[in-house]
């Protein structure tokens, strides 16, 4: 009989603290976070440095009470997975320089993880992956569309030109001065405006995989713009309405058509922008139409938890890869 795999996960790549211990890839013991949007609210975005001091402070109280709460011993933990990039360098440091010191201090393996690999196999902690399939990564800072053979194995078929699109959600929120994080505040308003303002669909070539959310950024900024030029006065519900139709319209039939071109038999949604009431409806209305089982992680799975990445990790330590003491922060660290 198989030995259970338990990795102990730490993820600082931003603004949230997080340690969670994981059982063979697919089962919670502890998931804990500590998040920082009260601190980084009047800001109105992440202050990176602020962001550091954080997880410099929080972090031994996280990894105690992730301890605690698993109710686990360290000699049950088999290893230590961390995310090592991308993100905040200063912030990543923080991870890397714990997740090092415990796997020296315990004698443990360290295996560094992609925080996208980790978005990605959040969807795992729900259901087992069927293969090939088809990963939309949407967040802050990824628009991606990743196809996968195997576990592990990503191959990258469409990326963002510009702003990624939560990215564009944050722009935009500024604009209609809504509180931060913008994104979820946009998706409430949608939800109570109309599509009144017909913003452009940045489609690129065709049979392009790529995306591109600038163009559109511009056009909401433009719009508010004039019309407080004329003196007319536009309803922010329907600016938000109008601006997700735009984004959730491209994010929609990429994938569909991505997913059909390449006959996977999975499609799963990762990242923040995938806890989006909006897309994920619109997603669900659409693969409904096809014979294409469609996967979105719970909500607390969609934003930056360290139960994603120790159950990344854990692929990792089942395929034998290891880090040494020697692993960095890397805030480019590409997909592959």
């Amino acid at each position: 009989m198989k030995k259970d795999t338990i990795l102990l996960g730490i993820e600082t790549s931003c603004d949230e603290t997080a340690v969670a211990i994981v059982k063979n890839g697919r089962e919670i013991l502890a998931n804990v976070v500590a998040s920082q949007i009260d601190s980084h609210k009047r800001f109105g975005g992440v202050v990176p440095e602020i962001a550091s001091r954080h997880h410099v402070e929080q972090i031994t109280y996280v990894l105690e009470e992730a301890l605690q709460q698993s109710n686990t011993v360290w000699e049950a933990i088999d290893g230590i997975a961390v995310t090592e990039g991308p993100g905040l360098v200063g912030a990543l440091l923080v991870g890397v320089n714990a997740a090092k010191a415990l796997a020296f201090a315990k004698q443990k393996p360290l295996i560094g993880v992609h925080h996208i690999a980790g978005h990605i196999y959040a969807n795992r902690l729900e259901k087992e992956f069927e293969f090939p399939l088809l990963a939309l990564i949407v967040s802050g800072g990824h628009t991606e569309l990743v196809l996968m053979k195997s576990h592990g194995a990503y191959e990258l078929i469409g990326e963002t030109r510009d702003d990624a699109a939560g990215e564009a959600y944050d722009k935009v929120a500024r604009m209609l001065q809504l509180p931060y994080p913008g994104g979820p505040q946009i998706d409430r308003l949608a939800e109570l405006g109309e599509e009144a303002i017909d913003f452009p669909r940045a489609w690129l070539e065709q049979n392009s995989y790529d995306f591109s959310f600038s163009g559109l950024k511009s056009s909401v900024i433009n719009t508010i713009h004039n019309a407080k030029q004329r003196g007319k006065e536009l309803r922010k519900e329907d600016i938000a309405a109008s601006f997700q139709a735009s984004v959730i319209d491209v994010l929609t039939t990429k994938t569909v058509r991505a997913a059909k071109e390449f006959d996977v038999k999975q499609v799963i949604i990762a990242g923040g922008v995938a806890a989006n009431r909006g897309l994920r409806s619109a997603l669900e209305a659409e693969f409904a139409k096809t014979s294409i089982p469609l996967l979105i992680p719970p909500l607390n799975l969609c934003t930056d938890n360290a139960a994603m990445i120790a159950a990344a990790g854990t692929i990792a330590f089942e395929q034998g890869r290891r880090s040494g003491l020697e692993l960095n922060a890397r805030p480019s660290l590409l997909l592959k």
